[in-house]
């Protein structure tokens, strides 16, 4: 099989952290030998190339084509319009990829399936796309796109236009299949398929030497994920007062920067919190492998691939009880569920699990329930069975049958 995976949550030469997840996938995919694959991942168009105007700054440096995992990547850039940008950014970025797809089928490229990731607005565009190209489209639901964003009238409309459309959809949690069957999308051909974690790259180290190496001393927290209101970094920085012998490490970049910073200056736990910011994979396992506990205390997650990557490196969690977060922190070995979202759930947490702390060979052993093997053979046979969908022989990059 020949497949576009389109999505704008692709990393990128300026940005090589973004989206890490989707490259995840399609190497893993792409090692079966069974498919080819080129990528189309649209990037937004900012007249500035300096980070100091804006994360648009960050990414407007990434180049228009690009190899990664041994295929070829294309950046299109699309128009982002203030105050517009939840209406018409599906129509922008159909628009500019669609010069970019026209060529690669012109220079022999037919390929079968678009495989879209995440479904407002990249799945809305890939089926105005595939309409154009009469190509089936296959759209999988992340979190986010499906637990929030359909709380907007018209974007909920057309994401069940979209699924109405497309050759199949999958989820990666059962949770977020329930909520896309709630809003109306077809059950029968959602298919739900958790996200693995590279066992490989992620594996316990000498957890002693690392310790040392990185400085880490005394029992330790690592919260890992942009630094954004959604995260909860905040309930973790506050959960500290109540937590005295407690330090705790944060991974990752973004806007809450200065806020969080701010926020253990006024509780007074500054000098036990480290912000890291955002790292490479290969250096965030160290972390993972040298902390006594990752913490996620996020609002919204469909399936946080950070739990399962701190699992396979034998480091328990303590997490947020929503939606597909239950369906990985299943036993005591994986770790516990937060009695509430708060900093006192937060210290609750904490204390449970120095309560009866796993073994770190059995949380190893958990984790290596979740390999990606089961869920790539899935991803496959969801596109083998699109590449039989009857396309409707008809464009749709106007408001037509919206």
């Amino acid at each position: 099989m020949k497949i576009l995976t389109f999505t704008t949550l692709f990393p990128n030469a300026a940005k090589p952290h973004h989206g890490i997840f989707t490259e995840t996938t399609l190497r893993h995919q792409l090692a079966t030998g069974e498919m080819q694959a080129k990528v189309v991942a649209p990037v937004p168009w900012f007249p500035f190339k300096h980070s100091v105007f804006s994360q648009y700054a960050i990414m407007a440096n990434a180049p228009l084509t690009e190899t990664r995992i041994g295929i070829e990547v294309f950046h299109p850039r699309y128009a982002v319009v203030p105050k517009l940008g939840m209406r018409i950014t599906p129509y922008s970025l159909a628009y500019s990829a669609r010069g970019t797809i026209g060529r690669l089928l012109d220079e022999g490229y037919d390929f079968d399936v678009i495989d879209a990731h995440y479904f407002y607005p990249d799945g809305v565009a890939a089926i105005m796309l595939g309409k154009y190209f009469r190509k089936p489209v296959v759209i999988s639901a992340l979190g986010s796109d499906i637990n929030l964003i359909p709380r907007y009238p018209f974007s909920r409309r057309m994401i069940r236009w979209a699924a109405e459309n497309s050759a199949g959809m999958i989820s990666v949690c059962e949770a977020l299949r329930t909520e896309m069957i709630d809003l109306g999308l077809d059950g029968k051909r959602i298919t739900t398929l958790r996200n693995g974690v590279d066992l490989n790259l992620f594996r316990p180290i000498d957890r002693v030497a690392m310790r040392s190496a990185l400085g880490v001393d005394g029992f330790t927290l690592l919260s890992v994920g942009h630094l954004d209101p959604r995260k909860g970094h905040n309930f973790i920085i506050s959960a500290l007062p109540a937590l005295p012998d407690v330090r705790l490490l944060i991974a990752g970049s973004g806007r809450d920067l200065k806020k969080l910073q701010k926020l253990t200056r006024e509780l007074g736990v500054a000098d036990r919190v480290v912000f890291l910011g955002a790292m490479p994979q290969a250096q965030l396992r160290d972390y993972y492998g040298a902390a006594d506990a990752l913490v996620l205390a996020s609002s919204r997650e469909g399936w946080a691939n950070v739990l399962l990557e701190a699992m396979a490196c034998g480091t328990p969690v303590i997490a947020s009880n929503v939606w597909g977060t239950p369906e990985v922190v299943q036993t005591p070995a994986a770790g516990v569920l937060m009695p509430s979202l708060s900093a006192e759930g937060v210290s609750a947490g904490v204390q449970q699990l120095r309560a009866h702390y796993p073994d770190r060979g059995a949380t190893r052993a958990y984790a290596e329930r979740f390999s990606w093997a089961d869920t790539t053979r899935g991803q496959l046979h969801v596109f083998r069975q699109a590449t039989r969908f009857a396309t409707p022989d008809h464009a749709a990059l106007s408001w037509r049958g919206l």
